[in-house]
């Protein structure tokens, strides 16, 4: 199951992870958040505990923290590594999308 970030955990679960880190950006309205949402699990299944983290972000409920992100659009995927963001896409893309940029982390 993905991970839940927020504010309060996002400094020590992402920032601060020792391996890659994919954080889907989205909220409950959005439409491609929702089919994007079933990709983002099956990954997160996957790579439990084979050097990567998935996880999501509400941006309703993390707002403040979204946008120091340059969050614009949702969904928003980004990967973490050593504290930066090091990939990202936008809207609904194919799980091989997410795949690469995870791989590309994790090399």
């Amino acid at each position: 199951m993905a991970q839940i970030f927020t504010q309060q955990n996002f400094e020590k679960d992402v920032l601060q992870s020792p391996v890659p880190v994919l954080v889907d950006f989205w909220a409950p309205w959005c439409g491609p958040c929702k089919l994007i949402g079933p990709v983002v699990e099956e990954l997160a299944v996957e790579y439990d505990g084979k050097g990567a983290k998935i996880g999501k972000m509400n941006v309703d409920e993390n707002g403040q923290l979204s946008q120091s992100l340059g969050i614009m659009s949702i969904p928003t995927l980004m990967v973490f590594k050593g504290g930066r963001p090091v990939g990202q896409v936008v809207g609904a893309v194919s799980k091989d999308r997410l795949v690469d940029l995870l791989k590309k982390a994790m090399a």
